[in-house]
């Protein structure tokens, strides 16, 4: 036996017997199974409404007015990626969008584009992940957000008997993975856990709150995962915030937002464009030992 193959014999063998060691004790020959599996993905090739419906409403008092079916060009799917955009249209019109309380948005001449993932796909905890990027950052009145938000909230749409619960109580519970908010400048994002006071409408924004610089006009991948106690902020896979004991405060299931705002009456310049890569779902499958032959 020449002297090489010699010494590739005795590391398989102290491998093996390694191996053995490690299982001795346990039935049969096992290894260790878990981690995140993916139960939900899409990379846009097209627009699925399986997947994902437009989402008509007004909040936060903002300037813009939803609209459906990629009117005005504001929710385009093309070339595999997802473009949600706000666009001026230079004079206002009527604006069919309604808040929780039916009061009606006025007559604006912004137009943009929300989707969420409401009553097509919502899970309990896991792992959200978007790829995505967003161009011009800074300009003011800027609002775009990939975000979660509980299956049981009231605000319209209201498509199921159960969706009765005020924000921010458990079942409408909210979670900012990416928001970027203009007053801040450029190439910086927010991640977040609402905090919730204990009545309706009371949210504390700032307690559980991180800021995070980053090159918005380049992709990256914004996560939040939770299956245990802790929320766990991910920037490229890199933990970036961990509100420890925060995923136990988020117990119900959650569906995905993806939209693009304009927060006050500035007016714009350049293109307001979140471009969107893909989007996935995780679960946990625990650690366990699973035989082989």
């Amino acid at each position: 036996m020449k002297p090489v193959s010699f010494l590739i014999m005795m590391v398989f063998l102290i491998s093996a017997c390694s191996q053995f060691a490690t299982n001795e004790g346990m039935e049969g020959k096992q290894h260790v199974t878990g981690g995140w599996r993916v139960d939900f993905f899409d990379d846009f090739d097209s627009f699925d409404t399986d997947n994902w419906q437009d989402q008509i409403l007004w909040v936060n008092n903002e300037d813009q007015c939803y609209v459906r079916d990629n009117l005005f060009n504001t929710r385009e799917v093309s070339d595999g990626t997802l473009k949600l955009r706000v666009i001026d249209l230079g004079e206002k019109r009527p604006c069919d969008n309604f808040d929780k309380f039916g009061n009606k948005h006025p007559d604006t001449q912004y137009v943009a584009g929300r989707i969420a993932s409401k009553n097509r796909k919502e899970f309990v905890k896991g792992k959200w992940t978007a790829r995505l990027k967003v161009e011009n950052s800074g300009q003011p009145g800027m609002f775009p957000a990939w975000w979660l938000l509980g299956a049981r909230n009231n605000e319209p749409p209201v498509q199921e008997p159960d969706e009765t619960i005020c924000w921010p109580m458990t079942g409408s519970g909210e979670i900012d993975i990416f928001e970027h908010h203009s007053d801040g400048g450029a190439d910086h994002y927010a991640a977040r856990a609402i905090k919730n006071l204990g009545y309706c409408g009371g949210g504390d924004w700032q307690a559980l709150m991180l800021v995070q610089q980053t090159t918005l006009d380049q992709y990256h991948e914004y996560s939040v995962e939770w299956a245990e106690n802790d929320l766990i902020f991910r920037l490229d896979g890199f933990e970036v915030y961990r509100g420890p004991g925060q995923g136990d405060q988020f117990p119900e299931p959650m569906f995905a937002v993806l939209n693009f705002a304009k927060i006050n009456d500035s007016p714009m310049s350049a293109d307001w464009v979140m471009e969107v890569d893909w989007v996935k779902h995780e679960y946990y499958e625990g650690t366990k030992r699973e035989s082989v032959d």
